[in-house]
């Protein structure tokens, strides 16, 4: 006798997993049954959702979500009375239902008076062996189409799961028909003729001997409330395409739902794309918890039913989600890798994917010949296409990424196969769901799966037609790219990146084959010169610049001079050599080069290129007076030009070079008379020809100058400004300019170490992005600095050192004078007296020499700071000597930031050697010039010391101090 659990008008059958609402039963799902159990039990208490996902999905892997819908289910069916289930956040969920249990004897009668649940219908349907995983949704979208429409067919690529999804459709709509659900398994017949037998006799119907058409077998099933499902129509997809057509036209309660690679284009069809299982995206959200997709789920728990330990650690489930993208999300593929698992690892299984076709064997003894290794589903598909369309599909294989109908009628029409003829096989190998498109747009983009572009791609080699393919398709990009050189000058950037973007693979390809051994090496120079705007753009440094020197080299081996490219290539060689600290050659030789051949040939803009870098270069190095003489060189080219453009950014490095120079009011006159009047102009070769947005480099040097003559607020709101308008210009190589030499050091100097962590971190994620060296080490200088003055000695000058080390291999010393103070100051601190004396002798030295001075101030006050801590005999005289010296720098250039901060030095030794009066004398008049940066850093030090000295001699006046 069955035992009876009741509440409220609800009842539990437990021996039938049967929820009755005043006598009549409630259709409920297995797992939301299991999860009302497991409530129940709990008695009253709650159950933590962890425990709950345990005993509901045993030894699966599955997220939280998939509990959270059958919570929501179980609300939907008790109504009014869904608070019975209560949310307890952080917790769990609780039942607070009163239960009662009824005694045998009363379970005995309601169970002679309950009407017994009638039989499901008659079916075919093989029982559910495994769980359908990562398809709730298509599942219900499916299910949604049933409901609607009568014939329904599921297309998508061989392997991605059409089949699965079927059965586990028909599975669910068993109970909806009275007659059976009944499945038609086609993928045997090679004859069209035996489609209408195979239904007959899979249903029982006794036609007798004669021919069995179509019709006949409709007729038969006239009066039957059914559903059959036509699996693996792709084959005889005339045939089955008239079995659906016969049977709906005679019966009105039939329903048809089939699965075929390509439609049956019958009349009243309705088509379902089965889309890839879920695969997380590099970078997503979903890539910080790829078990939420549903192909990574699928492979966890394929590989553990193979016997493979799979650990949920976040770098194996990371390796996990690369194979599924490189598999394309295929339900097929991924089995057949996960079955792999066991014997392979995780790790050598990926390292293996490229020769996917020899690994991805073995499937399941039961399954179809076809899907028990990868190569054989694709060579079920390949083998069903007529020639034309075999032969267009292993051509298209040479594009390695999206493209258009018109690059693919351009490099597949060879021989007997015409431009026209591409359009209409590649219509047919979409409909077939060997190449997938995207009709969003306005111009329709197509692409191969990876997988099935490695099997046609193995095709296209075994026909012998490769080399000629490989040609076109270089040739036609070495057009495109020409195409998109001279388009860059005036499109808008995100619909030029729109277009041409996409195309990053397509290009790789080309050049590989270009510069291979049976490529074409003046098509691979051309196609470099061409796309070197496209790497700018994309911040790509590395990439380019190895493709850069390939092309160098094959130009120095072909025959016949071309000083245009050589010219075009040096320049980016040049541009390139400046920010990758891997290679320690410097870029002035290239930019020379660059020059000497612009001069030659008269080329004013790359002469203007050239002069431009060399300033740059001479800027990286320190060499500011150089770096002035070229500016000056700039200017004076420009203006015979007659560019007013090109003039101001003469304005520009004119005023970054008086900088560092040391005269800030004459830098600052630049710079604001660049930002007046500077527009940008539509031709973009102008910011190709200086690698940064021209505004942005301004306002780096202006929030440095404002800060030093004591404007701090309006530093800090340029700086932070400046960020803005990179990231709204989307221009990798401006925004990391801005972080490094503008945002990050103002950062510091104003002492907000949240901003400047927050900042340095977002210059070192782009910088993992796109490889940039140089700022990498900025971003290390940059946390190295502000843990030192958290008081993180060891860590921050580990950092830092190093770091700077890096910076001055890679002639990148600019901005090496703040670094310097503040490393020596940490040596300092941590007890290295000595070493942090000779940095600031040897940096010194250096300011002599090359003529820096804006923050020669600074290092003379660290200097004062590293002879304080000493014990030599006359320490605090030397210390004040050089305190003087650093203040009389400062006055002399103007510069009130690092006057406070001498005179903050200063006085705080006068305090200690009972001078209070000088030091007050000295540091209130100073601190009483600033007119704004109250909160900042230096100015707090100021105020602070200035309330702990006696008050003899000074009395409060509002915001300063009167003497």
């Amino acid at each position: 006798t069955p035992s009876i659990i009741e509440f409220g008008h609800f009842r539990i059958v437990l021996r039938r997993r049967e929820l009755l609402a005043d006598g009549q039963p409630i259709h409920l799902g297995g797992r939301a049954f299991d999860v009302l159990m497991a409530l129940i039990e709990a008695r009253g208490t709650i159950r933590g959702k962890g425990a709950l996902m345990a005993r509901v999905w045993p030894n699966r892997v599955v997220e939280e979500k998939n509990l959270h819908a059958q919570i929501s289910a179980l609300r939907t069916v008790l109504g009014a009375e869904r608070e019975l289930i209560r949310t307890v956040p952080g917790r769990g969920y609780q039942f607070t239902g009163e239960i009662r249990v009824l005694a045998d004897e009363h379970a005995a009668s309601d169970a002679a008076t309950t009407e017994p649940r009638s039989a499901l219908p008659p079916t075919n349907l093989p029982a559910s062996v495994s769980e359908l995983i990562g398809r709730d949704a298509e599942r219900e979208e499916i299910l949604g189409l049933t409901a609607a429409r009568r014939l329904v067919t599921l297309t998508g690529a061989g392997g991605i799961g059409k089949t699965s999804l079927g059965l586990a459709v028909a599975r669910h709509l068993l109970p909806k028909f009275a007659d059976g659900v009944w499945v038609i398994e086609l993928a045997p017949l090679t004859d069209p003729d035996l489609v209408p037998a195979t239904v007959a006799t899979a249903l029982g119907l006794d036609l007798a001997d004669e021919f069995v058409s179509p019709e006949r077998v409709a007729n038969a099933l006239a009066s039957k409330q059914l559903l059959l499902l036509l699996d693996n129509c792709e084959h005889l997809v005339g045939a089955a395409a008239s079995m659906a057509v016969a049977l709906l036209g005679a019966n009105a309660a039939a329903r048809v739902l089939a699965t075929s690679r390509e439609p049956l284009r019958a009349e009243g069809e309705c088509l379902y794309r089965v889309p890839a299982l879920a695969v997380p995206t590099e970078g997503s959200r979903d890539a910080e918890d790829p078990l939420g997709c549903g192909a990574v789920r699928l492979f966890v728990v394929r590989a553990r039913a193979s016997g493979a330990h799979v650990s949920e650690d976040r770098r194996v489930t990371a390796v996990i989600a690369a194979i599924c993208r490189r598999l394309d999300g295929i339900a097929l593929a991924i089995e057949l890798a996960a079955a792999r698992a066991a014997a392979l690892g995780i790790d050598e299984l990926a390292a293996r994917l490229d020769d996917r076709f020899r690994l991805l064997t073995g499937g399941r003894r039961t399954a179809l010949p076809r899907h028990q290794t990868l190569r054989a589903t694709l060579d079920w598909s390949y083998e069903l296409l007529p020639e034309p369309e075999r032969m267009i599909l292993r051509r298209l294989a040479v594009f390695a990424g999206i493209f258009t109908l018109e690059a693919a009628s351009t490099v597949a029409a060879i021989g007997e196969i015409a431009g026209s003829d591409i359009v209409d096989c590649a219509a047919s190998l979409v409909a077939k769901s060997l190449v997938a498109a995207d009709l969003g747009g306005a111009t329709g983009r197509y692409r191969l799966l990876d997988t099935t572009r490695a099997y046609a791609f193995e095709k296209l080699a075994e026909s012998g037609e490769l080399g000629a393919v490989a040609r076109r398709h270089a040739e036609y990009h070495r057009g495109l790219f020409e195409r998109a050189e001279t388009e860059w000058d005036t499109r808008p950037t995100a619909e030029w990146l729109a277009d041409y973007g996409r195309q990053i693979d397509d290009l790789r390809a080309a050049l590989d084959w270009a510069f291979s051994p049976n490529g074409d090496l003046t098509i691979g120079v051309a196609l470099t010169v061409a796309a070197v705007p496209l790497w700018f753009q994309l911040s790509l440094v590395d990439e380019c610049l190895g493709w850069v020197e390939r092309a160098l080299a094959a130009l120095d081996m072909a025959p016949g001079p071309d000083e245009r490219r050589r010219m075009q290539l040096y320049a980016a060689l040049g541009w390139l050599q400046m920010y990758a600290t891997a290679r320690l050659e410097s870029s002035t030789a290239a930019w020379r080069t660059a020059l000497r051949l612009a001069e030659e040939l008269e080329d004013t803009d790359y002469q203007l290129r050239a002069l431009w870098a060399l300033w740059a270069d001479r800027t990286n190095h320190a060499e500011f007076g150089e770096a002035l003489t070229l500016a000056s060189q700039y200017r004076s080219l420009s203006a015979r030009a007659g560019n007013t453009a090109d003039q101001l950014v003469g304005d520009r490095m004119t005023g970054a070079s008086l900088h560092f120079l040391g005269n800030q009011a004459g830098a600052r006159e630049c710079i604001e008379r660049m930002l007046g009047r500077y527009t940008t102009p539509v031709s973009r070769s102008h910011v190709v020809r200086f690698q940064f947005d021209q505004r942005v480099t301004a306002r780096i040097t202006l929030a440095r100058v404002l800060w030093l003559q004591g404007l701090a607020d309006q530093a800090l709101r340029e700086a932070k400004g400046n960020i803005e308008r990179a990231v709204s210009i989307n221009h990798t190589l401006s925004l990391c300019n801005a972080l490094a030499q503008g945002t990050c050091p103002i950062a510091l100097l104003v002492g907000d170490f949240v901003m400047a962590e927050r900042y340095t971190a977002m210059l070192r994620s782009h910088t993992k992005k796109n490889t940039l060296d140089v700022w990498r080490a900025y971003a290390d200088c940059f946390d190295g600095e502000r843990l030192i003055r958290c008081g993180d000695l060891d860590t921050g000058v580990s950092l830092l050192g190093p770091a700077v080390d890096e910076l001055c291999r890679a002639g990148f010393v600019q901005y090496h004078t703040p670094f310097v103070v503040a490393l020596a100051l940490g040596l300092t601190r941590a007890g290295r007296v000595a070493d942090a004396r000779l940095m600031i002798d040897q940096a010194l030295e250096r300011c002599g020499r090359t003529g820096e001075s804006w923050a020669l101030a600074e290092l003379h006050r660290a200097r004062g700071r590293t002879l304080l801590s000493g014990s030599a005999f006359g320490a605090n005289q030397a210390a004040e000597v050089a305190f003087l010296q650093s203040l009389d720098i400062a006055r002399a250039q103007k510069v009130l930031s690092w006057e406070l901060r001498a005179a903050t030095s200063l006085a705080r030794l006068w305090r200690d050697q009972n001078r209070s009066t000088e030091a007050i004398a000295l540091l209130a008049p100073i601190y009483n010039r600033f007119t704004e940066g109250f909160e900042t850093a230096d100015l707090k030090t100021a105020k602070a010391l200035i309330d702990s000295l006696p008050l003899r001699g000074r009395r409060s006046a509002g915001r300063g101090w009167v003497i």
